[in-house]
């Protein structure tokens, strides 16, 4: 009695097999940008609250496509992170 490799075997295609963590979504989800609705908080070194809400636990900048944020006010919160930073008020 031959035995069959296993290694050569087909697997059965089903549908959870497809699946992946890096497989584009069908359904695009996207939020407005929390800085460019009215009466939107402004983006200021000095407004250490604001700029805290967008430092991760380990003191790095989060990036837009968590935090939802347009690009240009991301370059905006990255500039203003920084000059808190080296001015000490975070």
């Amino acid at each position: 009695m031959k035995r069959k490799n296993k290694k050569f075997q087909k697997r059965s295609s089903n549908s959870l097999n497809k699946l992946s963590l890096f497989q584009k979504n069908d359904g695009k989800f996207s939020k407005k940008c929390p800085l460019s609705v009215k009466n939107a908080p402004i983006v200021d070194y000095k407004n250490v609250n604001l700029l805290k809400k967008y430092i991760s636990d380990n003191g790095k900048i989060v990036s837009s496509k968590i935090s939802s944020v347009s690009f240009g006010k991301q370059k905006k919160l990255t500039r203003e992170i920084k000059k808190a930073k080296i001015l000490g008020l975070i």
